[in-house]
Order: structure tokens, then sequence, then C-alpha cells
């Protein structure tokens, strides 16, 4: 597929700017760009490599004229309109939750399992932005000493939630930091100014949330470990933007530090900073904006025999889902 006409659903949003901007950084080679979204969108104006696009309303009849569509509007929305895409011959790589545990649809990370994209019946999966973080680090490690569980904290920033979710931490912090009265959250499930909370989407019936439901079956699917165990405990914090996780894993043959750092360091995606004497190692204002996923604080496990710790620092927006969904994109 060579310089192909592409559509964006849900243009409007946080991951929809990101798709613009992560298109013309790589310089993706495309005949024409279609900008689409919801009614109350429509007419909206957008600039893409200094051309002015109007975004038009999403319909049934929107892809016609389109071979590759990124769709980032929520499940509801990829549901309803995939597969009509399809029927339009037009592929579609989908960054909602609707389709990735559908064994009839790949599950991608490019750098992890990028062979699986042949596969496709016209739809692709981006796979959830934690996940794509973590399997990041854990596909050399796997590679170099097998993996058998992996515990992990994630530490969310609010634009995992899209725009809404920034705007109310924006606005929370100031009203803090001018002594005023913190309006009620809405795009969250608690205010974020100044505080933590240990929920992200939905809680199940076990007591585990619905994003780290995601985790575990996620990773087991992008590298084909069914048996993998994964415990995950999600948490937003504070930060506007970019993701960061500890990570703890049980390996099946012993790994040392110095092996997993040079196995980080020569992964695809992945930059080690690794220097804690220097005081180096990834935070969130270091990698906003940037397609790498930052590890560090590599050490040896006090708890898995053998075993590792870690640390991951990621944009959201740009590997967690405009930049992945682009890379599948490339790869096609």
């Amino acid at each position: 597929m060579s310089d192909p006409r592409i559509a964006i659903v849900g243009a409007t949003g946080a991951v929809g700017h990101e798709f613009l901007t992560v298109l013309t950084e790589r310089k993706f080679p495309l005949r024409s760009l279609k900008l689409l979204a919801s009614e109350r969108s429509a007419g909206k104006k957008m600039t893409f490599r200094g051309e002015e696009l109007t975004v038009e309303a999403l319909g049934d009849d929107s892809f016609h004229d389109v071979d590759v569509a990124f769709f980032s509007a929520g499940g509801g929305t990829s549901r309803e309109f995939a597969p009509k895409a399809v029927k339009s011959d037009c592929v579609v790589i989908d960054n909602s939750s609707a389709f990735r545990m559908d064994d009839s649809v790949p599950l991608i990370v490019p750098e992890v399992n990028r062979a699986a994209i042949a596969g496709h019946q016209g739809i692709l999966a981006n796979p959830n932005c934690s996940t794509i973080i973590l399997v990041l680090a854990l596909q050399p490690l796997h590679a170099a000493a097998g993996l058998s569980s992996v515990v992990v904290s994630t530490y969310q920033a609010a634009s995992g939630a899209g725009q809404r979710a920034m705007d109310e931490l924006y606005a929370s912090t100031r009203a803090v930091l001018d002594g005023k009265p913190v309006p009620a959250p809405d795009a969250l499930a608690q205010s974020l100014a100044f505080n933590l909370f240990p929920q992200v989407d939905v809680f199940m019936d076990d007591g585990f949330t619905r994003e780290e439901d995601k985790m575990l079956y996620e990773v087991r699917k992008i590298m084909d470990l069914p048996e993998l165990r994964v415990d995950a405990t999600c948490v937003r914090v504070p930060v506007a933007r970019c993701h960061s996780e500890s990570v703890a894993v049980s390996l099946k043959k012993e790994l040392s530090v110095e092996g997993a750092q040079a196995a980080f360091a020569a992964a695809p995606g992945l930059e080690l900073v690794d220097d804690p004497q220097a005081l180096s190692y990834p935070m969130p204002s270091g990698y906003a904006g940037r397609e790498e996923v930052g590890v560090g604080r590599v050490r040896s496990g006090r708890v898995f025999d053998p075993g590792l710790t870690f640390w991951l620092v990621g944009d959201q927006l740009k590997k967690g889902a405009a930049l992945n969904a682009v890379q599948i994109a490339e790869a096609l």
C-alpha cells in the first residue's frame, strides 16, 4: 500500500490531535487526509502540514474514498462504524477496546508482534496505552530469559482519560493554589489535584479494575503467552501527560542486571536511562512528546528468584496511542 488515503475518526479529541502531530513528524506518505468526528464537531477547522482542513461528520458513507482509517472515538463508535469501513475496502486501525480480545483481530505492537499484522481481516487493534509501554520492556526480557509472571503498578497521567480529564486536572489544581473550592470531578472518578487514586476504569467483581484486566489479557495475546501471570494495580496520578510503571518480573532463568540493561538498550522503542547515582532515570517531564519509552532503575529483584525490578515511562498519547497506530499503518 503506497500513499494511502487516510481518515482519522475522532479527529478533534486529544489522540486525534496527536495523530496529526505523528503523521507530520514521521513524514507519513499519504494521498489525502479526511478528518471525521461527531455532528457537533463538524465544520471545525484543523491544520495539517500547513493546510486548513474541515472536520466532517462521521457517517455510513464516510469511507468510500479511504484506504486506512484510524479510529479514536470510543468503543461504541468503533463497533458501529468499523465494519462499515471494512465493507468499503478500508483497513481500520482501532484505538478503542472494542476488538482487542476478538480472536479474529490482531492486537499489535509492531516492535513485539509485527508478523501478526499479516493475519488481519480488515481490522487491526491498538492495545491499551499501559499495555503498550509494558510489553516493549517485557519482550526483550522474555527473549533473553523467559517470563513466568509480572507484577506491575502503573502511575497513569490524566491524558489517559482524554482532554477533558487534562482540563479537569488543570482547573482543580488552580483552584487549590488559589484557595478556592475544588470543582467536583466529572471526567475522572476523583479529584486529581494534589492527589492520586487507585482506580482506572470501573471495578470488576473480583476487585480488579477493567484497566487491570486489560493489562493481563492484552499482554498474553500480544506476546502469545496465554498462561503468563500478570498482577496489575493501576493508579491515576496528577501528571498531565506520560504514564509510568513499576515492574517486577519472575524469570525462567537467571539474567544479570547488566544482561537486562543490554537487552533493553538493544530493543526497538526503548531508551535505557539508568544511572541512579547521577539522578538519571526516566521521568514524565522528560518523555512528554517523545516516541521512545524510557527504562531505568534496573535491579535484581528481592522477591522473585530469578527476577528483576525496573521502571518505565512513556507518553500515553504518543507511543501509547497515536504513534503505535501509525507504526501499524507503516507496516501495512
